[in-house]
């Protein structure tokens, strides 16, 4: 803990160093920066528009983003969806209102939290703990279901192999299931492998 300005804080993490401020209002920039500051980031870029939210972020790739909802060239909605198409980090939204169509299309958008205009200061820390704890979350859920989804089609290709095997050679499902076994110890390979090159001999 460290005690600024007569209050105790936690300073960000080692890991977060940097971040993207964009608003524009410069007097809201101004604010964030000097709270980050206190909150141990030493990397503060900000600019002032959607447009060239998404070019910085995209060409300095900032630990986290801080977005207003409501800006110049492109909102901050749509800003943040192009972010997190390209780079799987945390963004926050700054906005006066939190109707339910904002709301959902921040959470379809991969927006992790919020900040309500005009900010607290003592709201950033806990709004920077939420977004990156939920960008952590998606990114996990993402890889568990591209791991099931590679886990069913490799069922679906072992099946198939299985019924080759089965037509072919005369075994019975057991059987031919102990055949890709031995095949893929044999072999050193996975049984996707062998599935995959028992059903090539059959193209």
């Amino acid at each position: 803990m460290e005690k600024i300005a007569g209050k105790n804080i936690n300073k960000v993490v080692i890991s977060l160093r940097s971040v993207l401020v964009c608003d524009d209002e410069p007097i809201i920039r101004m604010s964030l920066k000097n709270k980050l500051k206190e909150l141990g980031f030493d990397e503060i870029r900000e600019c002032g528009d959607g447009e060239q939210a998404v070019a910085t972020a995209l060409s300095t790739m900032p630990d986290i983003v801080i977005l207003d909802v409501s800006m110049p060239k492109k909102d901050g909605i749509t800003a943040a969806r192009e972010i997190r198409q390209r780079l799987k980090i945390p963004i926050i939204l700054l906005t006066a209102c939190c109707d339910p169509d904002t709301v959902r299309r921040a959470k379809e958008s991969g927006i992790g939290g919020f900040l309500a205009k005009p900010f607290r200061e003592q709201d950033l820390w806990p709004a920077i703990e939420l977004a990156c704890a939920h960008a952590d979350e998606v990114e996990t859920l993402k890889e568990e279901v591209e791991d099931l989804r590679e886990t069913l089609e490799s069922r679906k290709v072992i099946e198939k192999a299985k019924g080759v095997l089965m037509r072919n050679q005369g075994l019975s499902e057991p059987e031919a299931f102990r055949r890709m076994q031995k095949l893929a110890m044999d072999k050193r390979k996975s049984m996707r492998q062998i599935a995959e090159a028992i059903l090539l001999t059959e193209s």
